[in-house]
């Protein structure tokens, strides 16, 4: 899929910034780390002088950092591994001998998440070059590709560079990376089996979604000639060139000390949020929709992934555009952030419990909560206007309006 790659990769590799890409600079040295079967990360006299701490828990001091989980990178540098659809085309197509976190870092690729590179030099930026992005019209034939990879029959050496395996956080869908008009776009498909058209249904949730003033990250349907849709959404950590320094919420809260959760993740954007103008309050307020947008609409895969923070170059934080939002499909009653005192509770008594920590009072927090409500009401309308069938529409609604969801959000239109 690239250039030559050593048969064998060392056992440490360098780390770069790629905030400006036409002039990258050495961070570090990532090294294996055995006994956690992950990445150190260590900086370079330079960087200690003039860069920055890519995340809390690592700061600017001359010390080795080693991840703080097994089978993981130290700090930021996590971020940058590839997903786990990233982790199955390597898997698959290139055939890492090793198959370590230092070598998955490696062959993600150029074109990763985020605004860091790891290269064979310590000199000289030199990732792993995958090839030229394909563009809208490949489309057809990335989804050969991907059904071929989930079946595992063979690839032929020219298709390999149409999927890029390090282009977005967690995650086990699908996907590919294209140009669309000059610009970066991630192509999601479906999975087989799926009793729905979910790549449909996520651009449906997020349209929806951005009526409830939640910003989203921008996302088209794209009709598959067999049948079908993939969902293009638009990456949202490229900015006029420039590449954007981003963090999960996984690695900021851990990274901050604190527990993965909603509140907690309100609170890390009131301390380390842009303040001009009171940025960092509406962001929380939008965080508050956010929460109660998945809790409605039963997306119940809102994981510490599913949340990104982009770092600014003073090094406030702001939330991304909402990305991954769909319903789940499984009634689970439970979110995987932590809502309130009801700790991951899927209601909105636990999402109203801690509004203070989002700086609402209770009256503001129920408002928030009513046009959340309201929005999600009409789910059924924007999805069928959308092209979503009426039989999908039948089954979502299984979930999304069985009594436990749906009579919380009629007592929050009433409560406005």
């Amino acid at each position: 899929m690239s250039g030559a790659i050593p048969a064998d990769l060392p056992e440490s590799l360098s780390l770069w910034w790629l905030g400006d890409p036409e002039r990258p600079r050495r961070i570090g040295e990532l090294a294996m780390a055995r006994a956690q079967r992950g990445v150190s990360l260590r900086y370079d006299d330079a960087w200690l002088a003039t860069g920055f701490p890519l995340s809390e828990d690592l700061p600017l001091i001359d010390a080795t950092f080693m991840p703080r989980d097994k089978e993981t990178a130290a700090g930021a540098v996590d971020d940058a591994r590839p997903d786990r659809w990233g982790e199955r085309v390597i898997r698959f197509l290139d055939r890492p001998p090793r198959l370590s976190v230092l070598d998955f870092l490696y062959y993600a690729g150029d074109e990763r998440f985020g605004a860091l590179g790891v290269s064979l030099s310590a000199t000289r930026y030199l990732p792993r070059i995958i090839g030229p992005l394909p563009s809208l019209p490949d489309v057809p034939a990335i989804e050969t590709l991907v059904q071929h990879i989930l079946a595992g029959a063979p690839v032929e050496e020219s298709q390999r560079r149409l999927v890029a395996p390090g282009v977005t956080f967690g995650g086990a869908r699908p996907k590919a990376l294209i140009h669309i008009n000059g610009e970066q776009w991630v192509v999601k498909f479906s999975e087989p089996g799926e009793d729905f058209n979910m790549p449909l249904v996520e651009h449906a949730t997020l349209t929806l979604c951005q009526q409830a003033e939640i910003e989203v990250a921008q996302s088209k349907a794209l009709a598959l000639p067999q049948g079908g849709h993939a969902v293009a959404v638009k990456r949202f950590d490229r900015a006029g060139g420039q590449r954007l320094h981003a963090l999960s919420a996984n690695v900021a809260l851990k990274a901050a000390g604190a527990e993965l959760g909603y509140p907690e993740l309100a609170q890390l954007l009131r301390r380390r949020g842009e303040t001009k103008d009171q940025h960092a309050r509406r962001q929380m307020r939008e965080l508050f929709r956010r929460m109660v947008f998945n809790i409605l609409i039963d997306n119940t895969d809102d994981h510490e992934k599913n949340h990104v923070l982009l770092q600014g170059p003073a090094g406030a934080l702001r939330l991304s555009p909402a990305f991954d939002v769909l319903p789940s499909g499984q009634a689970l009653g439970y979110q995987q952030m932590r809502v309130g005192q009801a700790g991951h509770d899927a209601t909105l008594d636990n999402a109203l419990s801690e509004a203070a920590q989002f700086g609402l009072d209770a009256k503001q927090a129920r408002q928030e909560t009513a046009r959340v409500a309201t929005v999600v009401s009409g789910w059924k309308q924007h999805f069928a206007s959308l092209g979503v069938t009426a039989r999908n529409i039948e089954l979502l609604s299984a979930q999304i309006d069985r009594p436990a969801l749906a009579s919380q959000r009629e007592a929050a239109m009433k409560s406005r």
